[in-house]
């Protein structure tokens, strides 16, 4: 499996993202900037926390309208895997590869703590290794953070599936409905606000966030029928 983790002015996790690739499924993995022109050669792309061209505008906002993400959405398009991890979730919302949008924190704070999240969905590429209903802990680090949709996007998400992960216990931002992280309708596509390359050993306070990557490396054998490394 390739993975290429998109690099915009401003990306901070893109490090993170690298070597949780490398280290946790010992796949290929490229830094690839944002002035590329073709992500065919890619089967996963990772779009990573940070703040992408400062958070001018709003967050997300401008890396949403560069050249790569026509590319990013044409690999959505055909079925590849596409992982938005905090400002890569951002900017998922404002390229309109995921319904809704993020708002400030309800505190207007700046939160970087651990957190508790239930996994919704375990049908999902990126969940198939957890359990339903299973209570994870994994990073934010984020001052706009707060989902938000309409009621009918609200209802929508529901009845798909749509709504992977949702905040336990604490809502750190206020969160509609505490989600914290959604799928696209055909489930190639997740966002979330907490880091699972955050989260890839206990020595980091926690070693949850795993299974998000070794479960789409297990979706893409299935989908092509290897168990090979590579």
């Amino acid at each position: 499996m390739k993975v290429a983790v998109l690099v915009f002015p401003g990306s901070t996790g893109d490090i993170e993202s690298y070597k949780a690739v490398e280290e946790v499924l010992q796949q290929q993995a490229a830094y690839v900037p944002y002035t590329a022109e073709d992500l065919s050669k890619y089967d996963t792309i990772i779009l990573p926390g940070g703040a992408s061209y400062g958070d001018a505008l709003r967050p997300g906002a401008i890396a949403s309208r560069m050249r790569v993400m026509e590319e990013v959405r044409k690999a959505a398009e055909a079925g590849r895997y596409v992982l938005g991890i905090g400002n890569g979730f951002q900017i998922l919302l404002e390229s309109g590869l995921l319904p809704g949008v993020m708002l400030p924190n309800e505190s207007l704070k700046f939160r970087c703590q651990l957190v508790s999240l239930r996994v919704e969905n375990n049908r999902t590429s990126y969940t198939s290794e957890y359990e339903a209903g299973e209570v994870i802990q994994l990073p934010i680090a984020h001052r706009f953070g707060n989902y938000y949709c309409d009621d009918a996007v609200l209802a929508k998400l529901k009845e798909k599936g749509q709504i992977v992960f949702r905040y336990a216990g604490e809502n750190p931002n206020g969160s509609l409905d505490e989600i914290a992280g959604i799928c696209n309708e055909q489930g190639n596509v997740l966002g979330m606000m907490p880091h699972p390359e955050r989260a890839i050993d206990q020595l980091l306070g926690s070693g949850d966030g795993k299974r998000v990557f070794t479960s789409v490396l297990k979706a893409w054998r299935e989908n092509h029928g290897t168990t090979r490394i590579g």
